[in-house]
């Protein structure tokens, strides 16, 4: 509901005009009046109305220097302006300004009601724009951070590229020192509806907690979130740290329903050496799939581990529990290619170092990886010679790196079937999403929402699933293929840009005109004009 703001001198007329529209029944809500400019302007700034009306001749303060001052502090607000004068100078001062009507007084709340309806029209149509637009720019901004990230952890860039693409992001990126931690959280059990609701309170309070530390926070979609913290000092670093995961421990406590998981890197005093803190953080997140309750795991740890293991090995000191198939099976239903390899590492690990020095042991650990992949890969519906059985004659298994290489291999290959199954099903998925747009991209109102109804998918997992398949986010997909639609049009038709822009889902001839200018650098009618080199 728009908010009206009324200023007129006369209190017969003010209070005329205000019992003579039924507002409410209008759609407007009517949020004060007052009798002069003067003490209009501090009850607009309080009130913040959508409309003023205000008369023109007033004592104090006029009409036209109301409306300057509010032009100047909240442009956003439209201006009626009543006046019982023709003047030509009033007028043209009332444009210059930025008046939406000028209207001639006396005037019917039925005529008045008129002008307004069409003030507020554009005032929601500019909103429609503004949210179109913002929507648009928090996707681009979405995927540039996920870029930066990738840069930021791959070591692609110098130090001084990576500061530029961080200050065009408006991040912070600068500090004596850093760490990163990758965090997860997942369902214990099965997600009903009070679950659901349980991990969005959840994530919302964790959110929450993100404004309080030094930290960037960096989505990773199905891998949770890289949090990078930073400091200028270990010794700083390293008590933000601890707060911070104190306070996530705290907030789990109240969700037992709830499993969160954290891989601490090593902190590191450079910004080119974030790599390395990512790569330690990595192994020690792999261990998610190897524990199941909440916990944050320090890389540190997996060293100090390690090095209290005894060369000796017994073969009645490895636990049933440590030579577990399942932690493997689950790994690959929901591990990453990416991840295997510190998965392998930290499953090895956790036998003792002992453990792989006997050839008969490792001889063992090949044949139940083996036979627990092949299974994974037959009941995917595959057979299971798509992956390689062990030649245990070979002396490929004489050394612990062996058997390392050959896990990574085969679960590597499983997972790559593993998505060649979801891509198939996923692919389908697509396309008809895909139809669906090509059917319905004049619908200026087509949301995300709408097609994830009509492919009965949940809108973010549709929206994760779309830009995986086809390398773009919904909405770009969506403009892109009315922005070629309307290349024809303008190629072979002589129906004038509004109708064109109309009839591939924009009724909004400037939204229109702003997107194909933004994607061809020329108007429509230029380009109808001109043919561009996109067009060759």
């Amino acid at each position: 509901m728009l908010k009206v703001f009324f200023v007129e001198d006369e209190y017969v007329v003010r209070e005329g005009i205000k019992r003579n529209v039924d507002w409410a029944a209008n759609g407007y809500e009517f949020c004060g009046e007052a009798g002069d400019g003067e003490l209009a302007y501090p009850m607009i700034q309080k009130a913040k109305p959508d409309i003023v009306i205000t008369d023109i001749r007033m004592p104090f303060m006029d009409g036209l220097a109301l409306s300057r001052l509010i032009k100047k502090e909240m442009p956003w607000i439209e201006i009626i302006i009543l006046t019982g004068f023709e003047e030509f100078e009033y007028a043209k001062e009332a444009l210059r300004i930025g008046v939406a009507e000028f209207l001639t007084k006396p005037i019917s709340g039925e005529d008045l009601l008129r002008e307004m309806n069409v003030v507020a029209q554009k005032i929601l149509e500019k909103r429609e724009l503004e949210e179109k637009l913002n929507k648009e720019q928090e996707e681009n901004l979405q995927q540039d951070r996920k870029n930066f990230f990738q840069q930021l952890v791959t070591g692609g860039k110098s130090t001084e590229e990576l500061l530029s693409m961080a200050e065009k992001l408006e991040l912070d990126i600068t500090a004596m020192c850093y760490n990163m931690v990758l965090f997860d959280v997942t369902m214990k059990d099965s997600q009903g509806e009070s679950d659901t609701d349980a991990f969005q309170d959840f994530d919302r309070e964790i959110a929450q907690l993100d404004g309080a530390y030094p930290i960037l926070a960096f989505d990773r979609s199905l891998e949770g979130v890289a949090l990078l913290f930073k400091a200028d000092s270990v010794e700083e670093l390293e008590k933000y740290q601890k707060d911070y995961l104190d306070q996530v421990r705290k907030i789990g406590e109240n969700y037992p329903n709830i499993r969160y998981f954290g891989g601490i890197g090593e902190p590191v005093l450079r910004l080119r050496e974030i790599p390395q803190s990512f790569e330690k953080a990595s192994h020690a997140f792999a261990h998610r799939y190897l524990v199941s309750g909440s916990a944050f795991l320090d890389c540190r740890e997996l060293g100090q581990e390690s090095l209290s293991k005894t060369d000796d090995f017994v073969i009645s000191s490895v636990s049933p529990k440590q030579v577990d198939r399942s932690r493997i099976q689950e790994f690959l239903k929901v591990g990453t290619r990416e991840d295997v390899s510190y998965f392998a590492e930290e499953y090895f690990e956790m036998l003792g170092n002992g453990a792989l020095q006997s050839n008969i042991f490792r001889q063992y650990i090949v044949m139940d990886i083996y036979f627990c992949v092949a299974e994974f890969v037959e009941g995917m519906q595959y057979d299971k010679d798509n992956v390689q059985p062990p030649e245990l004659s070979s002396g490929q298994f004489m050394s612990k790196e062996g058997v390392m290489e050959y896990a990574v291999n085969i679960m590597e290959k499983a997972i790559e079937l593993r998505e060649q199954v979801v891509q198939d099903r996923y692919g389908d998925v697509v396309s008809r999403v895909i139809a669906y747009i090509e059917e319905n991209y004049a619908d200026e109102d087509l949301t995300l929402n709408d097609v994830a109804m009509h492919v009965n998918f949940s809108s973010n997992h549709l929206s994760m699933v779309f830009s995986q398949q086809t390398g773009q986010t919904f909405i770009h997909y969506l403009t892109d293929y009315r922005m070629n639609k309307a290349r024809e049009l303008l190629r072979g038709s002589v129906k004038r840009s509004s109708e064109i822009g109309l009839e591939v889902g924009y009724k909004d001839p400037h939204y229109f005109s702003y997107l194909f200018k933004k994607m061809h650098g020329v108007t429509p009618t230029q380009y109808r004009g001109n043919k561009t080199e996109k067009d060759a």
